[in-house]
């Protein structure tokens, strides 16, 4: 995994996307319909649900306030996230020898791929110009701190903006925690 969490809120998220990134990698080069492929599905979906929690928690609330079209902006990276969780949801009950198992991590790389280039290469950089080095640092450790409690399955009933998502999160990122000790999810 890469290290070099903390910092502002760019740099943060952008970290997560470079793990991201090196666990499908990992994902990709492992035999087809191997547990390990299997165990590294579980790692990508538990690193992508805590960053979307986060983002939707705090990032895209800074956006709907801070940019011209924040709204729009928003709503579009929510709808990202939303197809991509629909995504895991589907991948979470299917072992890697499943039929349309590698077909649904490649449509989630995709997905995924597609929303990491729009936030890195637009949104950051009007978020950058928009807001002062403060509050890019105060948002940065909103997010570390979102991510600790944030649910590891994906739930794509479950709001996505605020308040629903700040005061339901927590409570399921909890049961999923358990549930990944119980199960030994993650490790």
């Amino acid at each position: 995994m890469v290290v070099g969490h903390g910092g502002d809120v760019i740099d943060e998220l952008t970290t997560d996307h470079r793990e991201v990134d090196a666990l499908f990698e990992e994902l990709q080069a492992a035999a087809p319909g191997s547990s390990e492929r299997k165990r590294l599905l579980d790692k990508v979906t538990i690193e992508l649900v805590r960053h979307s929690v986060a983002e939707e928690e705090h990032l895209y609330p800074a956006v709907r306030r801070h940019l011209a079209g924040g709204d729009a902006v928003a709503d579009k990276e929510i709808a990202d996230h939303s197809r991509v969780e629909k995504l895991l949801k589907e991948l979470e009950g299917r072992g890697a020898d499943a039929v349309h198992f590698d077909e649904l991590v490649t449509k989630l790389k995709a997905e995924v791929t597609s929303h990491v280039q729009d936030e890195e290469q637009n949104l950051f950089v009007q978020l950058r110009q928009a807001c002062d080095k403060n509050e890019l640092s105060e948002l940065g450790e909103r997010v570390r701190r979102a991510k600790k409690t944030a649910p590891t399955r994906p739930h794509p009933s479950a709001p996505d903006t605020p308040p629903g998502n700040k005061l339901l999160a927590p409570g399921a990122g909890l049961v999923d925690r358990a549930r990944d000790f119980v199960t030994g999810r993650g490790k």
